[in-house]
């Protein structure tokens, strides 16, 4: 006769892509996270993943994606930079940044011009419709992250902007 299996002291972990067993119900998330709760990347996942689908809301019949957005935000912080530079500030791959730049180029949303240093590279910038989309909607993600971070005081924002820099400084970039 073959014993019954004990309970494991520790629950598996959910798995990411099942609903129920993420503490995800009808986009909210369920269960709070505790010392004693999911990991700390599950919890990091949990907010990148509700973010996204914020700001995918948000953006919701501008004709602009997210990882569009967050390219003209790079470009409005660093003007002029090559496509592989765009693609590094923006989290896509090189080969997605040319679909990227090729869709915002084709809304008007940026250009690119020869880099008067080095002739074979081209620089890409923002125009002026570009600079008006981010003009309308930036307003728009200010008061989405405002919301997230509602139930924390000024010093909290700081510390967590700061921990979050740190834990990522911490890690090796394995993007490629």
């Amino acid at each position: 006769m073959i014993p019954p299996r004990r309970p494991s002291r520790k629950p598996p972990p959910p798995v990411l892509g099942n609903a129920a067993a993420s503490g995800w119900l009808n986009g909210r998330v369920t269960d709070a996270p505790t010392s004693s709760g999911p990991l700390l990347l599950y919890v990091i996942k949990q907010l990148e993943l509700a973010t996204r689908a914020n700001l995918d809301a948000v953006l919701k019949g501008s004709g602009v994606t997210a990882l569009q957005y967050t390219a003209l935000s790079v470009l409005e912080r660093r003007p002029s930079m090559s496509a592989a530079d765009l693609a590094r500030a923006s989290f896509v791959r090189a080969q997605s940044a040319a679909d990227l730049v090729g869709a915002l180029e084709r809304r008007g949303l940026i250009e690119r011009r020869t880099d008067p240093e080095n002739r074979r590279r081209m620089l890409i910038s923002l125009t002026d419709e570009g600079r008006a989309f981010l003009a309308e909607y930036d307003p728009r993600v200010e008061e989405l992250e405002e919301q997230m971070l509602r139930e924390l005081d000024a010093a909290q924002r700081d510390s967590f902007r700061e921990a979050l820099h740190a834990c990522r400084r911490a890690l090796p970039d394995r993007r490629s």
